[in-house]
């Protein structure tokens, strides 16, 4: 899962080259460089779906403390593969107008100093989940670690322009941590969820890369708006939106979900779709790249995944059955 994170405060004050050693800087841009490492505003977006998967599996409100502890472990293993995926991307940050101002591409932390804190992130999240959760859910969070940080960020991301349908595998598995959580099982509604995320990424990311394809392509990174005609990639955006929203009513029967889910995921998808095929409307009409407007869909697909899984949350708790 992808949003657009603000540069480094402390970062945006640095004058220096990527590597070269930091100006002084104050106890607090110190610590605002280390938090923007781990992409608050992306650990946002995957919380947004594992809270309210533990409702659905609870059929209830879980407890406070399971809660509590759950999003915590999941916060600092989705903060470390986001610190290793700087780690590892701090070549092509650098050459990039929207990353440009990220700490390790201005040398504002020092390369070693960014390792080290990603791997013990990860070595505390994967105890944290294991000690206070149990040890499935500490399991599937080192996979989506190493999913994110060996398939997508080394593997895949300058490789194939079908990096992020793949390497997105990674940004589902908070749906299965949510659900283990409470279970210490998995099962078909979780399932469910996880395709539904795993369909989103790409109309969701895809637009962002449309928006930002001069800096990918000066990066190197071969993302498919880069090599591909915007209608190409506008059509794929419209097929994945229909396979996500088709995938996340298939949750109706499979979850015996009742009218608030069901109306919140026929609203909010046919809201989605619309923006999707505008987008594909304005490509075919060959739109400037301003007048194109993929960041309406981008924006709107956060507000989309959203307003389902607010819908995952709400229905067991008052549940009118179909």
């Amino acid at each position: 899962m992808t949003a657009i994170e603000p540069r480094s405060a402390a970062a945006r004050g640095t004058t220096g080259t990527p590597g070269a050693p930091p100006r002084d800087r104050t106890p607090r841009q110190v610590v605002a460089d280390y938090v923007s490492l781990t992409k608050p505003r992306i650990i946002e977006l995957l919380l947004v779906t594992t809270f309210p998967v533990m409702f659905l599996a609870e059929q209830g409100v879980p407890e406070v403390w399971l809660i509590v502890a759950t999003l915590i472990g999941g916060s600092l293993s989705a903060g470390s593969a986001n610190t290793l995926n700087c780690y590892l991307d701090r070549d092509i940050d650098a050459k990039m107008h929207r990353t440009e101002g990220r700490p390790l591409a201005t040398g504002a932390i020092a390369p070693r100093n960014a390792l080290i804190f990603g791997v013990v992130l990860g070595v505390v999240s994967v105890l944290w989940l294991g000690l206070l959760v149990n040890w499935l859910s500490a399991a599937l969070s080192l996979a989506a670690n190493a999913l994110y940080v060996g398939f997508y960020t080394l593997l895949l991301k300058r490789r194939t322009s079908q990096n992020i349908v793949w390497g997105g595998v990674a940004g589902c598995m908070p749906v299965l941590i949510g659900w283990s959580a409470v279970t210490d099982s998995l099962s078909w509604e979780a399932l469910v969820l996880f395709l539904v995320v795993f369909f989103w990424t790409p109309p969701h990311y895809w637009p962002l890369s449309m928006r930002f394809r001069d800096d990918y392509a000066n990066a190197g990174v071969p993302m498919l708006p880069v090599i591909a005609k915007d209608v190409a990639v506008a059509r794929q955006v419209v097929l994945y939106g229909w396979a996500t929203v088709l995938t996340s009513l298939a949750l109706v029967p499979v979850g015996d979900m009742g009218w608030i889910y069901l109306l919140t995921a026929v609203a909010s998808g046919a809201v989605f779709l619309l923006e999707a095929h505008k987008l594909l409307a304005r490509a075919r009409s060959q739109a400037s790249s301003a007048a194109l407007r993929p960041m309406r869909l981008f924006h709107y697909s956060i507000s989309y995944l959203t307003l389902l899984f607010i819908g995952v949350a709400v229905d067991p708790l008052l549940h009118f059955a179909l």
